[in-house]
């Protein structure tokens, strides 16, 4: 027999749900990423010594910053509202939820890297310096490189970029838990609510306030 009140599928199974979720949605957000990400352009220059370099137009270096930055702020966002929709899950509210949103949006982050990655490197390759077709008739030739999704190659640039939207859920969650005016948060099974007991003075109880 059902408990009046009780949620229709058990805790774990609640977390399991969200982490799953949030690891798929990395998929879709890795491909939006790799589409708005703005490439940089730059050329592939043969010098009057015979030297292929290779070189930025204008500001178009300031994309290494700008591509991560906006991978960063979709991860971000969907953290926030991943943090938001699952206090609304009353009954499975606690340090559970929380857990499934660690797990959850950090796995989706990786992916979100992942298929950013493999979809930008498709999109415009890798740039051969030594292969582009340059001579000393056509010495400028422009290329389009892929953006990055790190700011960096150093394992603590990449576990900072891959904890970001982890760290914001637990944030939005745990100001949202703070909120709250009850010990269990409003979840299941219920706590009963504790009143306030009487004061005790030398004369003897004294009676609760109204």
């Amino acid at each position: 027999m059902t408990t009046p009140g009780a949620p229709r599928i058990t805790r774990g199974r609640a977390y399991l749900t969200i982490a799953a979720g949030l690891a798929v949605a990395g998929l879709p957000i890795g491909a939006l990423w790799a589409w708005v990400a703005p490439p940089i352009n730059g050329v592939v220059a043969l010098t009057r010594s015979g030297e292929r370099v290779q070189a930025y137009l204008g500001n178009e270096a300031e994309h290494f910053f700008i591509a991560p930055c906006l991978l960063l702020g979709l991860l971000s966002v969907a953290a926030v509202v991943a943090a938001t929709l699952a206090w609304q899950w009353r009954a499975h509210r606690g340090p559970g939820m929380i857990a499934g949103l660690l797990v959850g949006l950090s796995a989706g982050a990786a992916l979100a890297v992942l298929t950013g990655t493999v979809v930008v490197q498709r999109r415009y390759g890798t740039i051969d310096v030594d292969g582009a077709p340059v001579s000393p008739e056509h010495r400028v030739h422009y290329v389009a490189e892929g953006p990055p999704v790190f700011f960096g190659h150093t394992p603590l640039q990449i576990a900072a970029s891959l904890l970001l939207p982890a760290a914001t859920a637990a944030l939005v969650y745990g100001m949202c838990a703070t909120w709250s005016t009850r010990d269990d948060l409003g979840g299941y099974p219920p706590e009963p609510v504790r009143r306030p007991q009487p004061a005790v003075t030398a004369e003897g109880v004294a009676p609760p306030r109204r």
